[in-house]
């Protein structure tokens, strides 16, 4: 039996600003932080554009050793129709210690120097949007100096 290969649909880009980080200290688990997401905007050929809903948005990461981040990431999506979207993602974003370091200043990297990708989920409760919530995602994230960029794409 063949099955078939994946098929990426491109679902939105979304660009975000950051707040500072409140720093929980080193856990048994690694250093841990939430990063509040207090603006941005998406646009997709599918969804219209829409702007992300600051404080009901946030990444709460989990910083290892070797300076992996791990990150629980949730954030809230309006469209220009008014639609709330709740996305929810797993994500990791590693890279050699001198490009962390960078990241960690606040310097510019550019993103093929590190991976920073996430699974992702979709929930609405706008019935002209059900797909979303049946849909399996992932995204391909960048840190930018004051902000993130996700784009997240449908897995066919």
């Amino acid at each position: 039996m063949q099955l078939p290969g994946p098929r990426l649909t491109r679902v939105y880009r979304l660009e975000a600003a950051v707040g500072p980080p409140l720093e929980l200290g080193t856990t048994a688990a690694g250093q841990r932080r939430i990063v509040p997401l207090t603006d941005g905007t998406f646009e997709s050929s599918l969804l219209g554009s829409g702007h992300l809903v600051g404080g009901a948005s946030a990444d709460w990461q989990t910083i290892l050793a070797d300076g992996t981040a791990l990150g629980d990431i949730r954030y809230t999506l309006q469209t220009g129709s008014g639609h709330l979207l709740d996305v929810r993602s797993r994500s990791i974003r590693h890279g050699s210690p001198e490009v962390l370091a960078r990241l960690g200043r606040g310097e510019a990297v550019d993103p093929s120097e590190y991976t920073f990708r996430a699974s992702t989920e979709i929930e609405t409760g706008e019935p002209s949007l059900a797909w979303l919530n049946q849909g399996i995602f992932v995204s391909v994230g960048a840190r930018a100096p004051a902000g993130v960029v996700y784009e997240t794409y449908l897995v066919a």
